[in-house]
């Protein structure tokens, strides 16, 4: 977990009904806290900076300063919060626009309230996976080139290049050892650590350890970054159109 008391939660929402809905689902676990509600991102940003939540729950279109804009904000700041973006559509550019700005996860806001409460767990917990099939057919779809992506700066290709394009290399991945690239492509096929450790026969601490480096090496925030990352440089390409 993200501490020693419960996980602390922020509902970021301009839809109180909507914020009313997810509050009851989540008091109800004894593990779980909501600290604070936002109307905007504006208001969000300075939540989270005053309540120090571990994850946020934050929509996409809101007034103000919108989710995407919000989450880059949150993330430049160096808070320890996970953002988790809900929006309504499952292949939405802006969800992919979240995910690049920082977010550890997509979920759609129908979402079960069990799979509400894993997701909020899983990303809390510091070890997530790109686990959901939304994201992970999120990231097909945007990364293969078939939507319109909203691309993103640096050397790195948007999702919005053409199908079939190469990506320039990223000259950061040299920087990788043979089994940091090997333990980048487990993760990027949303392998856990404990998958990852039973594929190459090593210890869930030496994994823990090759993805740290990882991290620090490609200056990642954390895994769902890593498998963005994994895509848009071409390390991983999409192979299963019905994913």
């Amino acid at each position: 977990m993200a501490g020693t008391g419960p996980i602390r939660i922020l509902l970021a929402d301009d839809q109180p009904l909507l914020r009313m809905g997810f509050r009851l689902i989540l008091e109800g676990e004894d593990d779980l806290s909501v600290v604070g509600e936002a109307a905007d991102g504006a208001e969000a940003v300075g939540q989270v900076r005053d309540l120090a939540p571990d994850v946020v729950l934050m929509d996409v279109r809101m007034p103000v300063l919108d989710g995407i804009e919000a989450t880059r904000a949150i993330t430049a700041s160096g808070a320890h919060a996970k953002v988790i973006i809900l929006t309504t559509f499952d292949l939405d550019e802006y969800a992919f626009a979240g995910l690049q700005a920082g977010a550890s996860a997509f979920l759609l806001k129908d979402v079960a309230p069990a799979e509400l409460i894993s997701a909020v767990r899983v990303v809390a917990s510091g070890d997530a996976v790109v686990a959901p099939r939304v994201t992970r057919r999120l990231l097909e779809e945007y990364v293969r080139g078939d939507g319109a992506g909203t691309g993103q700066s640096g050397d790195a290709p948007g999702p919005g290049s053409p199908a079939g394009a190469r990506p320039a290399k990223d000259p950061l991945l040299e920087d990788l050892t043979a089994r940091e690239t090997e333990m980048l492509g487990a993760m990027a096929e949303g392998l856990s650590n404990a998958e990852i450790a039973h594929r190459y026969f090593l210890s869930e601490a030496t994994v823990k350890t090759h993805v740290r480096r990882i991290l620090s090496k490609l200056h990642l925030r954390d895994r769902v970054q890593a498998v963005v990352y994994a895509y848009e440089t071409g390390l991983v390409v999409p192979s299963n159109p019905d994913y």
